[in-house]
């Protein structure tokens, strides 16, 4: 009875710490961050620079350079802006408010092709999307999902272009075979826990989270498969022109993040992690509880962040493009090189 009973407050408490997280990621108001000093020791004046995130892992080295006093150190004054999608943040882009941003490629292509003068200036992060199920269930494929109530992202979502034209089409399945319900990543993880649907098909921090707390168990994960870009840092053409030594200086603290986030997870998990929980530890659903900060780091150690753009990424790149294409998300045809500018880059390997 005791050990039902615990069972049952570690579910409570992890569906409130994904609720909490469902809310930060995806409000309905952008937030902003506070702004570093605008001058260094040495007395030189810093360049103001906002940058756009998005509260989930995928964006953990944007929120690492700004926790780590990175921008600073590399001569920036940011001021951190959050959105609730990567389409919220690529218009405030586009309008002029938000100078950079780290949000899903797919952004890119989509305004790309409707003439918005855009460009893929870095790497970020490669995809990781995984389905979850519970841990007693009968499902142990991707195969196995046909028929079933499957929980994801919105359609023309990265997760959903990725979901149908890789993950489902690998296991000759269609979004027809199975019973789509298109939530955010927090109700899809409560609606797994609760039965309302068989299946989720998330990101980090949400795969972790739900493991620890929600007696969720992992049976795919894209980026072990079919690995490709996901993230990248966005700016607009105007900013090249007019602002490419802040660009560059974004950049290099970017970069930094990313080596800190490959070489210590967990200082890095302690840095950020108030942006994903609210407390220090997490009541698991084996009994007994877990450390928040352990939870994000095995976050951070699942991901793959990276900060250059290799050629094989941008044909992959294209490949995601022409499913978008293919998909209709797209009305016409956009060759992914022509919104790639990877001067930054060059600069780093010489």
């Amino acid at each position: 009875m005791a050990k039902s009973a615990r069972r049952i407050k570690g579910l409570m408490i992890g569906l409130l710490l994904i609720a909490m997280l469902a809310v930060t990621a995806c409000g309905s108001d952008a937030k902003q961050g506070n702004s570093s000093e605008s001058a260094g020791g040495n007395g030189e004046a810093k360049k103001d620079f906002v940058v756009g995130y998005l509260n989930v892992m995928d964006d953990a080295q944007a929120m690492l350079a700004y926790e780590a006093k990175l921008y600073e150190k590399h001569g920036l004054n940011v001021k951190m802006q959050q959105f609730k999608s990567g389409t919220d943040l690529i218009k405030a882009m586009v309008g002029k408010q938000v100078d950079a941003g780290v949000l899903g490629f797919t952004n890119a292509v989509s305004w790309a092709s409707k003439g918005a003068g855009l460009k893929v200036v870095g790497g970020a992060q490669l995809g990781f999307h995984s389905v979850l199920v519970k841990d007693d269930s009968s499902i142990v494929s991707v195969a196995d999902l046909k028929g079933k109530k499957l929980a994801s992202q919105g359609q023309g979502s990265t997760a959903d272009i990725v979901l149908n034209g890789v993950v489902l089409k690998e296991a000759g399945l269609t979004s027809k075979d199975v019973q789509m319900v298109y939530v955010d990543p927090g109700q899809a993880i409560q609606s797994l826990a609760s039965g309302a649907v068989d299946a989720a098909f998330v990101f980090e921090p949400y795969d972790s989270i739900a493991t620890h707390t929600l007696a969720a168990k992992q049976i795919y994960e894209i980026g072990k498969v079919w690995p490709f870009p996901c993230m990248v840092v966005i700016t607009t053409d105007e900013n090249l022109e007019n602002n490419r030594e802040a660009v560059n200086q974004l950049l290099d603290a970017q970069k930094e993040a990313i080596e800190m986030l490959q070489q210590d997870p967990k200082k890095s998990a302690g840095l950020i992690m108030k942006h994903f929980v609210d407390s220090d530890t997490m009541e698991s659903h084996h009994g007994g509880t877990v450390e928040s900060v352990d939870v994000i780091k095995q976050a951070i150690e699942t991901q793959v962040f990276n900060w250059d753009i290799t050629s094989d990424q941008i044909t992959r790149m294209q490949e995601i493009s022409d499913m978008m294409k293919e998909q209709g998300v797209l009305e016409k045809e956009v060759k992914v090189a022509d919104i790639i500018d990877l001067s930054w880059q060059d600069q780093q390997k010489k």
